[in-house]
């Protein structure tokens, strides 16, 4: 599998509530071209991972981003 595909970590942090660790990779495929941002969420023992292509993880970003700038001024969040 290692020959197949390339992962490189994006951005790895840890939500100050619920203890879940993200990672972000960039995954390419070594035979296809094709590149994709895998999300992994730890929870305990449980993994979530998922990969999206780069207009999901566009929308979602966006998404994520207006919930944000909406959320009261001092709200924590983490770096």
């Amino acid at each position: 599998m290692d020959d197949k595909l390339r992962l490189t970590p994006v951005a790895s942090l840890q939500v100050p509530l619920g203890g879940q660790q993200i990672e972000l990779q960039q995954v390419d495929f070594v035979h296809g071209g094709i590149s994709l941002l895998r999300v992994r969420i730890r929870e305990g023992r449980r993994f979530t991972v998922f990969d999206i292509d780069p207009g999901s993880a566009a929308a979602w970003g966006a998404a994520m981003l207006r919930w944000a700038n909406q959320q009261p001024a001092g709200a924590d969040s983490p770096q």
